[in-house]
């Protein structure tokens, strides 16, 4: 077990075979390099141990019983076929009578027929909008015909004709962009996205093997082995991970690949192009001005799939529905009437500009705008500040050039007050923002509790005028011979030649933004942040009654004794299957369910499903524990422990057998009660963990008050520092000796990181490096490997 430690380390356990495969592919290509082993034969060994490996992983995954959903089983049926069918395409086919490339192209359609089916039965895809698609689709045209370039540059003319050629380079071109979208897409990560990726792969190693010579000494169609045997072993490697959907979902795409990878390929097959001394034909011409009008294209609907995002937004959100989870004023859509502020008796008419009421324009008149200043304000007040606000936003965008910002400002911290005390607050806000704005810049009312600066200049010099913006309200006001300190939120749009009412939404969809990442702020209108706005609110009318719909679920990660490998416990990790949203996390989810005031609701809900798992568990040898993650506001309940004692008792649990974690950054808002509920828990059996510590001075003090019995650390204090002082895990753990805290090291994936916990004095350890989430059956599986775990 210690002489298998290391190996188990570098390569876990799982991914011992597709390991071993590559390095005996690699030992075959370098082998055909030489001259040591025909290229026919390598092409046939190689597929045929890929599609091997790939068809057993994949029967697994059609076999597996114990889940009533048999959707995994049938992608698993599907997937299966497909690599099989590939293997036999690369094996068996070009030696049949039909001709070598026509019997591949034969093979390949049908391994494209069983993988699209397989793909649609794999769970934790993801369908997009249909303007993200577009955007995805006309974004990816221009470099899918890049490659297409580089393909037709790159692929041999000899005995091959050029329309088979051309229909060739163009599907490399687009698989290979297929591809690279998978892997680097929103959802790169999952399960999923991988088994796409893969079957793209290994679709563009047959067009490859369709394509190039496969006579003795063509040497050149190994270029065909490598995409053709490791998209097989991703096809089975994703759908492995899809079934489980354990995988993290990244939220926002990687864009650089997507931009960067398919110009350098073009480059270097126009290199090698010019370096033989062949000159551009008309085929590369016509392929080269064909990337032009996808560009083209692509900037004339960026403005237009903005709107139809927001507008589907709209129309699911329920009539009538407010958002508990925000602390400002109503968002108002384009064309919605927007309610007058409240002004109080004692503010004169006069006054209305500086309550939001009415508009200001500075008497400079070389400004474009200049006869805004000349509007009456109307009786109610904001129906003139809107129409003034959008001429001003109408006459930027009538100049040759258009250039300017429009920014929203939006005060928090004056609810509980009277209309006329937050009149007075606005009227103080208004006068400080004139005194850092330009003399050509327009003050403007938008809400009761806002205003609006429209401003010439660019969006660099707009975004430092938003953050004097912040600087000049953030200090306290007097109100009432009292100081109020109130938040401030900035949305801000850059006036490009969009329509008013399209700059005016932008920003107060980037103002929104501000709000939800904790005000204070200056936020930036882009393409994403419409996209993530409409995720926000299809989480909040998704997440209520997740609970009472079955909804949730929990994966489970092992803990690691790092001196000898054996499992000493799991960690219960929450995820919500969506049959709207997928798979969501609890980095994505937690926010919305604080918000919605439903995080009670689900930590119990996890808490009882985990003491359940945690006795069927029990059944066996193992005496494993589990840990539960509670956050502070749950923990410090009256009736908690009580309630805890209960779930243990309705189980039959032994509470040494259950920890309980709280985040260390939390606890120091009632450190009291914290410190009192971790006690009570104590004295019940069950045994308590500090998560995400940070070695600060402040939460060194803080330990020695927590009575806990685990310290959770992550890998940032395991590995050197960069000053070049010894990493602070020493001193995290000789505390942790001296109060009896053992430390968990946590996020561990690399090897250089578990061998850093290691030196360093851990006792246990945590991450992908070591154990990955998994189902209960997984885990449970995983533990049957080692049968004398017990502590």
């Amino acid at each position: 077990m210690l002489l298998a430690y290391p190996f188990r380390v570098l390569v876990p356990r799982r991914a011992a075979p597709e390991a071993a495969t590559s390095v005996a592919v690699a030992l075959l290509l370098l082998a055909a390099a030489v001259d040591l082993v025909p290229p026919p034969v390598v092409i046939a060994l190689a597929a045929g141990a890929g599609a091997t490996l790939a068809g057993l992983r994949l029967s697994r995954l059609a076999s597996r019983r114990g889940n009533a959903d048999p959707t995994p089983r049938a992608a698993g049926v599907l997937l299966d076929a497909a690599v099989v069918a590939a293997g036999l395409t690369a094996v068996v086919l070009p030696l049949a009578d039909l001709g070598h490339t026509l019997a591949v192209l034969i093979g390949s359609l049908v391994v494209a027929a069983l993988s699209t089916a397989g793909l649609h039965r794999l769970p934790g895809r993801s369908r997009p909008a249909a303007s993200v698609r577009l955007r995805w689709l006309v974004e990816s045209t221009s470099p899918a015909v890049g490659l297409a370039l580089a393909g037709w540059l790159l692929l041999p003319r000899g005995g091959l004709p050029a329309p088979v050629g051309l229909v060739a380079a163009l599907t490399l071109g687009g698989l290979g962009m297929a591809a690279l979208n998978a892997f680097t897409g929103p959802r790169r990560r999952s399960g999923a996205a991988v088994c796409r990726g893969g079957v793209l792969l290994t679709l563009g190693g047959l067009v490859l093997l369709a394509t190039l010579p496969s006579a003795p000494a063509g040497r050149v169609a190994l270029l065909a082995v490598p995409p053709l045997v490791f998209g097989m072993l991703l096809v089975a490697v994703g759908a492995a991970d899809a079934a489980d959907e354990t995988e993290p979902v990244e939220p926002v795409a990687a864009a650089w690949p997507r931009a960067v990878l398919p110009a350098a390929v073009l480059l270097l097959a126009a290199g090698l192009h010019l370096g033989a001394g062949r000159a551009a034909d008309q085929t590369s011409v016509l392929l080269a001005l064909a990337a032009v009008p996808p560009l083209v294209l692509r900037e004339l609907l960026r403005a237009g799939d903005a709107s139809t995002s927001v507008r589907r937004a709209a129309h699911r959100r329920p009539a009538g529905r407010s958002l508990r989870h925000r602390r400002a004023a109503p968002a108002r859509w384009p064309g919605t009437p927007v309610p007058p502020p409240e002004r109080g008796p004692g503010v004169p008419e006069g006054a209305a500009t500086a309550s939001g009421a009415g508009s200001t324009w500075s008497p400079d008149h070389s400004s474009a705008w200049s006869g805004l200043d000349r509007r009456p304000a109307t009786a109610s007040g904001a129906p003139g500040d809107r129409a003034a606000l959008l001429d001003a936003l109408a006459a930027i965008g009538d100049v040759p050039a258009p250039a300017g910002a429009l920014l929203l400002v939006d005060l928090h911290g004056t609810e509980g007050f009277g209309p006329t005390a937050r009149e007075d607050v606005l009227a103080e806000a208004v006068h400080r923002a004139r005194a850092v704005i330009a003399p050509d810049d327009l003050v403007t009312g938008c809400t009761g509790t806002g205003f609006a600066v429209v401003t010439a200049a660019g969006p660099v010099l707009a975004y430092a005028l938003g953050t004097r913006l912040l600087s000049a309200l953030s200090p306290p006001y007097r109100l009432a011979g009292a100081m109020l300190r109130v938040q401030t939120s900035v949305g801000l749009a850059e006036v490009s030649g969009a329509g008013p009412a399209d700059v005016l939404r932008q920003a107060e969809l980037a103002r929104r933004r501000a709000v939800q990442l904790g005000r204070d702020r200056v936020e930036w209108y882009d393409a994403f942040l419409e996209e993530q706005l409409v995720r926000r609110l299809d989480l909040e009318r998704e997440l209520p009654g997740a609970v009472a719909r079955g909804e949730l679920d929990l994966v489970y990660q092992p803990v690691v004794d790092l001196a000898d490998g054996q499992p000493v416990g799991a960690e219960a990790l929450l995820r919500w299957r969506s049959p709207v949203l997928g798979t969501v996390l609890p980095a994505e989810l937690l926010p919305v369910a604080e918000d919605l005031d439903l995080v009670g609701e689900l930590e119990w809900w996890v808490l009882d499903r985990a003491c359940r798992q945690l006795s069927n568990w029990s059944v066996g040898v193992r005496e494993l524990w589990m840990a539960v993650n509670v956050t502070t506001r749950e923990l410090t309940t009256p009736d908690f422990v009580q309630r805890l004692a209960a779930v243990l008792a309705a189980y039959g649990v032994p509470p040494e057998r259950l920890v309980v974690e709280v985040s260390e950054p939390r606890v120091a808002g009632d450190l009291p009660t914290v410190v009192a509920r971790l006690a009570g828990l104590r004295s019940l059996g069950v045994r308590t963990a500090l998560d995400d510590f940070r070695a600060e001075h402040a939460s060194l003090a803080q330990l020695r008050r927590l009575p806990i019995d685990l310290l959770k650390v992550g890998p940032e204090l395991v590995g050197a520092r960069p000053d070049g002082q010894p990493p602070l895990i020493d001193v995290v753990v000789n505390v942790g000796e001296r109060l009896g805290v053992e430390i968990v090291a946590e996020e561990l994936e690399s090897s250089t990181q578990v061998e850093g916990a290691r030196r360093g004095g851990c006792r246990y350890g945590q991450g992908f490096a070591l154990a990955r989430p998994a189902t209960a059956e997984r885990v449970e599986a995983y533990f049957e490997e080692f049968p004398s775990a017990s502590r």
